[in-house]
């Protein structure tokens, strides 16, 4: 008796669904998760074909099953399948059924466990469509990296045409600044020389006129020669740069020699005023790049100032520092345009029809640069700029 209560109590508190029927599909008993599992109460089930539980579409199967149990469906009892079954209010769901044979008083009972796979259905459905979205995924960006990649294999062939171009350009442009260089020098040759003829002959004559022209002409040959010079520059320094040529030379007379020279290309009323503040006035600097320095700004202030104007040029030397100053009343510098001053062929806004390179400020700041130096401007417009150059003393 009392294993006979024991085991009703498990079939009874199973959580798989356990029932049996005849060999005609009639059941004969069922537990409260089975009923659960198909929506019946037990009163509903019991007396009931097996057929109430399973789809129109799986009876033939299933009454094949049961009723024909024979040598080639005997072989499948025990092994479990996977099964629909169908609840009270017409659902479908997944199942896994197991079928057990008893033989009981001379007669075959049927033992099914039912084991419902609706939540294991469910998330193999999620993970299905979770791998198809990754497969979409990859497949996307399979797609978008076999582009990038032809994007890129393009541009790297568009980059390689285009440093095969920039190298013949720069072989071009070699060769047409080497040739410009010598066309060049040789008429200002020719120029500067039949200056000086000019002014050996026409000294008998005491003329002040004659040897004021041929100053000028002089001035302007310096000059010109001094921008081909920064084109050249401009053209090797990318390759080769420039190495300063120390030595020390007195400061005021440097200052001096340039004011003088200078003075000669003024305008109307303009005067090159020099000075120089402090006890000393030896420097050890590079001469020449110090020179085209203080030419370049004087010029720019010549240019970009009215007639009637006085350009400040100052010097000072004390125990720690070398500071050059050049100051004029012109036009001055545009706000926006003073970020861009030192860039390569850049002219403000402002410059009009003044002529110029926009190589003068690049030359002069690397030139400061390679003697440890620094530059700095301050501009208002309409009011005037000053050109500072500050060198530590060595």
């Amino acid at each position: 008796m009392e294993n006979s209560a024991l085991l009703k109590a498990v079939i009874q508190n199973a959580i798989d669904g356990i029932l049996t029927i005849d060999e005609y599909g009639t059941i004969e008993s069922i537990n409260p998760s089975a009923c659960a599992l198909f929506g019946y109460l037990e009163q509903q089930l019991i007396g009931k074909n097996i057929s109430i539980l399973i789809p129109s579409s799986c009876k033939k199967e299933s009454h094949m099953y049961i009723n024909s149990y024979n040598k080639s469906f005997k072989s499948s009892i025990g092994t479990g399948r996977q099964s629909i079954g169908v609840r009270k209010n017409g659902n479908l769901f997944p199942l896994h059924l197991e079928v057990s044979e008893v033989q009981f008083l001379d007669r075959s009972i049927y033992c099914g466990f039912i084991h419902d796979l609706s939540q294991q259905k469910e998330a193999e459905d999620r993970l299905q469509q979770y791998a198809s979205h990754l497969e979409e995924v990859v497949e996307d960006r399979t797609e978008s990296l076999n582009s990038t990649i032809a994007d890129l294999q393009l541009a790297k062939e568009k980059i390689s045409q285009s440093l095969v171009k920039e190298k013949q350009l720069n072989k071009l442009k070699s060769q047409f600044l080497s040739m410009a260089s010598h066309e060049f020098r040789t008429p200002l040759s020719t120029i500067q020389l039949s200056a000086s003829l000019i002014s050996k002959y026409a000294q008998e004559y005491s003329n002040p006129n004659i040897e004021k022209h041929v100053k000028k002409i002089k001035c302007a040959v310096s000059n010109l020669t001094s921008i081909l010079n920064d084109f050249l520059y401009a053209e090797k320094k990318g390759i080769n740069n420039v190495k300063p040529v120390y030595s020390s030379f007195n400061l005021v007379e440097l200052g001096t020699e340039i004011a003088e020279e200078l003075q000669l290309l003024v305008k109307q009323g303009q005067f090159i005023k020099y000075s120089h503040y402090g006890a000393s006035v030896t420097v050890s600097l590079d001469k020449n790049l110090i020179k085209n320095s203080i030419i370049n700004l004087i010029v720019n202030a010549i240019k970009y100032s009215e007639e009637c104007t006085v350009i400040e040029f100052k010097t000072s030397i004390d125990e720690s520092q070398c500071i050059i100053s050049i100051k004029d009343d012109g036009i001055g510098i545009p706000e926006q345009d003073q970020k861009h001053l030192f860039e390569p062929f850049f002219r403000a806004q402002n410059a009009g029809n003044v002529s110029g390179t926009g190589l003068g400020l690049t030359i002069v700041a690397r030139y400061t640069s390679l003697m440890n130096g620094t530059i700095s401007f301050k501009s208002t417009p309409h009011q005037g700029t000053v050109f500072t150059l500050l060198f530590p003393m060595q």
